[in-house]
């Protein structure tokens, strides 16, 4: 399936995962939460757009997140989620192909903060994340981009 669109054209196997993203969108900060349409090929494709990196989607906003799959995440790399904390209850964390333990400042600080950390492979976060959202749930999620 290709979609195209004024700025974009996006190519997606049967599984809806990207073949190829041409012409992506490198640098975003969207105003709300959108549910994620596809992922692979190194970005996400949601609200008719397509970004290539890792994706941070907090209550206030999406945006790009800094992390890097096998690369050791952060609190850095928090502190916008725990900015919103009052408006997040359960916050997805997509951790790349793998699934690993986050380091343990990491659950301390969100633990303080009331935010309860799900953290899974990220093929599994956008479809949990997805389900919460139509739920209409507390949300956050940061996802780290796959292949």
């Amino acid at each position: 399936m290709t979609h195209k669109s004024d700025k974009n054209e996006f190519n997606f196997n049967a599984d809806g995962h990207a073949d190829t993203v041409q012409n992506a969108v490198k640098n975003i900060n969207l105003p709300g939460q959108y549910p994620i349409d596809s992922y692979g090929n190194m970005g996400f494709r949601f609200a008719e757009m397509s970004h290539q990196g890792s994706l941070l989607i907090l209550p206030s906003g999406t945006s790009v997140w800094s992390a890097i799959d096998d690369q050791r995440l952060k609190l850095a790399q928090f502190d916008k989620i725990l900015a919103e904390a009052n408006h997040i209850d359960i916050l997805i964390l997509g951790l790349g192909e793998k699934m690993y333990m986050p380091p343990k400042e990491i659950r301390n600080a969100c633990s303080k903060a009331n935010i309860v950390i799900e953290f899974m492979s990220t093929s599994n976060a956008a479809r949990t994340y997805n389900v919460l959202l139509a739920e209409d749930r507390r949300i956050a999620a940061a996802l780290i981009a796959i292949q």
